[in-house]
């Protein structure tokens, strides 16, 4: 575990305001800011509230093609991620759960810096209430034909047209890290 610190990724967040790209994205870095800053315990799953999540926003030397999971408990195609599980290297965080979740191993971090942040309700399941997820989307670069591991989080991998994003998932943060990707 690294020895990144709650001011760290508040430094962070503050970096990526100049690189919010829409208000709605503003909006969940100002709340993802005053998050980060009032919990100690942010990164900790256990924070019944909400906690810190890192996403890896897996993408092709091109910039024309994502890699996207069809994630096995939310039923839905995702940039690959997960909890940071008490690091608060969120950049870490992001490219282990890129690893773990695809198999994949020549990952290239594009940049240090955040690409995108999105806050979003994870409803109730069994034994853990409904809360928020504050997640810090990191880009990462990968070949495409590098062989696949579909994880048991997943129900699939797939390298898709990043044109074609709303095919997939029309969410607005998914088409969000599309627009940027793309360029417009």
């Amino acid at each position: 575990m690294s020895n990144a610190t709650q001011e760290t990724v508040l430094a962070l967040l503050r970096e990526h305001a100049d690189r919010a790209t829409d208000a709605h994205e503003a909006a969940m870095l100002t709340a993802t800011l005053a998050f980060v800053a009032a919990e100690p315990d942010c990164a900790e799953r256990s924070l019944a509230v909400g906690h810190l999540t890192g996403s890896a926003w897996i993408v092709d030397a091109t910039r024309t093609r994502t890699l996207l999971t069809h994630h096995r408990k939310l039923n839905m195609w995702l940039q690959l991620g997960g909890h940071a599980d008490g690091n608060l290297n969120l950049a870490e965080v992001a490219m282990t759960e890129a690893r773990e979740e695809s198999g994949l191993r020549r990952l290239r971090m594009v940049s240090g810096t955040l690409f995108d942040v999105d806050r979003h309700r994870i409803p109730a399941r069994q034994q853990e209430p409904e809360h928020w997820h504050y997640d810090l989307r990191f880009m990462i670069e990968a070949d495409p034909e590098e062989p696949l591991v579909v994880s048991a989080e997943s129900h699939d991998l797939a390298w898709i047209e990043i044109a074609n994003m709303a095919a997939y998932n029309a969410e607005e943060s998914m088409l969000r890290m599309a627009r940027k990707t793309l360029g417009h």
